[in-house]
């Protein structure tokens, strides 16, 4: 995954042309972990809706902080970007956010056909298990990987998902 230091440069310049797909990917799979951390954790304690709108506050807060540690390290090295450069960083980190929507509409989804609160959950963390795995299957593919080492990297890349589900499962007997 991008770090804030990967999308501004070591240079201190500004990047120039458009977000890289990895730099999208690394915010997609940010974004999809975060989302299942606040479902894994609230999601049996809130109805759904407010929990739909927490994991996306929580994820604005997170793209516009990781933007904004950009920007000061970007700043410590003497250099201040325009408006553009931010707004390109900011579009490069969007899918951070966006790439909570179609398991949070899948939450609400679920909900509205009658699933109780706990299993429309389940249902988004099991989604977002799968989009990780799509995410881990394609970063493998973009490096070239083939065979065992492909499905290691989709494997791993759904066992975070899947470490979400566990937690979730797990926290009741912690009370």
């Amino acid at each position: 995954m991008l770090t804030s230091a990967e999308s501004v440069g070591t240079s201190g310049a500004p990047e120039s042309g458009p977000p890289t797909p990895t730099t999208r990917s690394a915010a997609g799979i940010y974004g999809l972990i975060v989302a299942a951390s606040v479902i894994a954790v609230v999601g049996s304690d809130m109805p759904s809706l407010p929990l739909a709108v927490a994991v996306i506050v929580t994820l604005i807060i997170y793209w516009l902080a990781e933007e904004y540690a950009a920007l000061i390290e970007h700043t410590s090295s003497g250099h201040l970007p325009n408006w553009a450069h931010i707004r390109r960083a900011l579009m490069a980190k969007w899918p951070l956010v966006s790439a909570s929507f179609l398991p949070l509409a899948t939450l609400l989804v679920a909900r509205l056909l009658g699933a109780q609160p706990v299993t429309a959950a389940h249902i988004a963390l099991v989604l977002i298990v799968a989009l990780l795995m799509v995410h881990g299957w394609r970063a493998g593919t973009a490096a070239g990987l083939r065979g065992f080492t492909h499905v290691g990297m989709t494997l791993l890349a759904g066992g975070f998902g899947i470490l979400m589900i566990v937690l979730k499962g797990a926290l009741p007997s912690l009370h």
